[in-house]
């Protein structure tokens, strides 16, 4: 594991990360509330052929967050990371959060993992107490923020509460749809925190979608799928390096990936 301090518009952050292997490099991003480790487990057995990167975005694991952000920073910062260490990876694999900020990336191949972006609505329970929260502050009481926090974020920062409340209604269905990317989209069809309904979205608007494939499990379903997913990537990026190679058009790649079909 390794650190590496970037600057991003004035502000300095420490990016936690791990690169393991040689080759084409592949972009590992985890979801919130994770970290890199959980993506080198589901898939640290299985891109022998390629330099895998694994990093914590910041505020989670072991990088650092100065400031709450938005998607579109975290992006500007990793893209800053990447730039540091002189990489550009082929490839991306986002799950949930992460899946956000990897489309942003836009690189070649684009794997989304039951990726959020898609808004849900909230239940009449919550939308209250978000209303309430907003009285409170314009009144001077936003340190009272904690007891209008679910559960889940009971142990969060303020900065990264702030910060949750920036992305988690983020609207990404422009940005899925005009994603110049190959898609390969992998979901849990268990998945409560972003349903499946989220995913087949995806994969409707997005006019790069390559594949859409739910697989048994829930949110977290790839970490008894790393082998699949990262059999269909490679094969992937395989096709479209040899359609390169043989001098084929970016239209002739397509057709022969079947868009929106099975590899």
């Amino acid at each position: 594991m390794a650190s590496r301090e970037i600057s991003y518009n004035g502000i300095k952050y420490s990016i936690s990360y791990e690169i393991v292997g040689r080759g084409e490099e592949i972009l590992f991003l985890h979801g919130w509330g994770a970290k890199k480790e959980v993506m080198k487990k589901a898939f640290g057995s299985y891109f022998d052929d390629f330099r895998q990167i694994y990093v914590d975005l910041p505020g989670f694991g072991a990088s650092s967050i100065e400031k709450a952000l938005v998607t579109e920073q975290y992006a500007g910062i990793i893209r800053e990371f990447l730039a540091s260490i002189g990489s550009h990876p082929l490839c991306a694999v986002g799950h949930s959060f992460g899946g956000k900020v990897a489309s942003l990336l836009a690189p070649r191949v684009l794997v989304l993992l039951s990726s959020a972006g898609i808004p849900i609505k909230k239940k009449f329970s919550t939308r209250v107490k978000i209303r309430l929260f907003k009285m409170f502050k314009a009144m001077g009481f936003g340190f009272l923020w904690r007891i209008f926090a679910s559960k889940d974020v009971a142990g969060m920062s303020a900065t990264m509460y702030e910060t949750l409340k920036n992305v988690v209604n983020e609207d990404f269905t422009s940005v899925f749809a005009n994603c110049p990317s190959r898609i390969l989209i992998f979901w849990g069809a268990e998945d409560s925190t972003t349903p499946l309904s989220c995913g087949k979205k995806i994969s409707e608007i997005a006019k790069n979608c390559v594949k859409f494939e739910p697989l048994s499990g829930d949110h977290f379903f790839f970490l008894a799928h790393g082998g699949s997913i990262a059999a269909n990537t490679a094969a992937l990026i395989a096709q479209m390096q040899n359609g390169i190679a043989q001098g084929k058009s970016e239209e002739e790649i397509d057709k022969e990936l079947n868009m929106k079909g099975e590899l």
